[in-house]
């Protein structure tokens, strides 16, 4: 608006001005006008520039720490529920384990009480009786401290053994002739049913 009225002054000053060097002075003292309204025209629109830069950086400084601060509260959130869902997880898994832990105790407890029925179920026969001296009710003993324990041996091998105790083919450990002397007079049945307890043991 400035420049137009400048300009507006400039076309009337040479309509009214004669020719010639009033003219020209008159154009360039209008010239110079122009130029100086340009000039501060130019330099007000550069400072409303910076001015309007300097406020949009200002507030986009605000927008930022806005924008940081609700991610901090976000993440807060966030770090409370993972919190809270870690702690359900834990107990549910402690739970678990818990639970696992009483079922295994149970079956262990079951199993412990079926193999101490079984054992008990087991009887030496009384063709062992002459057997119990030297291996052991049980036959977990080594006899005179050096033979093998005989009990949870295969069943085949301690008949084989026997046979051949009482044959007089078997000698382990200088112990051959006291274990003829005790089977001698054993029969293949006495042999069939030591070996079947001793095999049950386990």
């Amino acid at each position: 608006m400035k420049n137009f009225t400048l300009l507006s002054l400039v076309a009337v000053s040479m309509l009214l001005t004669a020719c010639g060097e009033k003219t020209e002075k008159a154009v360039e003292e209008s010239s110079a006008v122009v130029k100086e309204a340009v000039k501060e025209d130019t330099l007000s629109a550069l400072d409303e520039a910076k001015k309007a830069l300097s406020e949009a950086a200002e507030a986009t400084k605000v927008l930022a720490a806005e924008v940081v601060e609700d991610a901090k509260i976000e993440a807060a959130k966030m770090a409370v529920v993972a919190e809270e869902k870690t702690a359900e997880l834990k107990a549910s898994a402690q739970e678990s384990i818990t639970e696992a832990g009483e079922a295994l105790k149970e079956q262990a407890e079951t199993v412990t009480a079926a193999a101490s029925e079984a054992i008990a179920s087991i009887s030496a026969p009384a063709a062992y009786e002459k057997c119990k001296g030297c291996h052991g009710a049980d036959g977990k003993t080594v006899a005179l401290g050096k033979s093998a324990v005989i009990a949870g041996q295969d069943k085949a091998a301690l008949i084989t053994s026997l046979h051949e105790y009482r044959e007089g083919m078997k000698n382990v450990a200088g112990m051959g002739g006291l274990m003829k002397a005790q089977v001698v007079s054993m029969s293949d049945e006495d042999f069939e049913s030591i070996a079947e307890y001793l095999s049950a043991i386990k």
